[in-house]
């Protein structure tokens, strides 16, 4: 169920936030056109999720302290989380809830991108030649240990 839109200044959409209609305070999909996001930054993603997603607008020269990433303890056991981000062409995209039941379908375009935190999802490619890309959650331990399938 689609419960958070946020807009920009001019009214535009931003950020769609989807929850399962089952239990009404998870968090499965997340669309967002960040071409629409007019702040230097935006958080799209809460910290505690696995897959975190800025979007950072700024201008020509700014920088930033060197930094890198350290080893840290993660809970053992973690979901896949997967975010396709459109380059060229459209996608549209079908969202399930927990239950394995459609929720809501979104058309993806240039620029766009959706996230899947919990949920199943399939993309149907509308446009030839169309160019995603794909990040998700690792390790990747094969289908067998990754994937539980939807449907016939």
């Amino acid at each position: 169920m689609e419960r958070d839109i946020i807009e920009n200044k001019k009214g535009q959409f931003m950020i769609k936030k989807i929850y399962s209609e089952i239990e009404d305070d998870t968090l499965l999909h997340i669309f967002c056109s960040p071409s629409k996001i007019d702040t230097p930054r935006t958080d799209i993603v809460a910290a505690e999720e696995f897959l975190q997603l800025a979007v950072l607008k700024y201008d020509k020269g700014q920088t930033f302290v060197p930094h890198k990433h350290v080893d840290k303890e993660v809970p053992h056991t973690s979901i896949t989380q997967e975010s396709w981000v459109v380059l060229k062409g459209k996608v549209k995209a079908i969202l399930y809830d927990l239950n394995d039941e459609v929720l809501t379908t979104e058309i993806l375009n240039e620029g766009d991108l959706s996230i899947t935190f919990r949920g199943g999802h399939n993309y149907e490619i509308l446009e030839e030649g169309t160019l995603v890309l794909e990040y998700k959650t690792g390790p990747y331990y094969g289908q067998v240990r990754d994937k539980e399938f939807i449907g016939d």
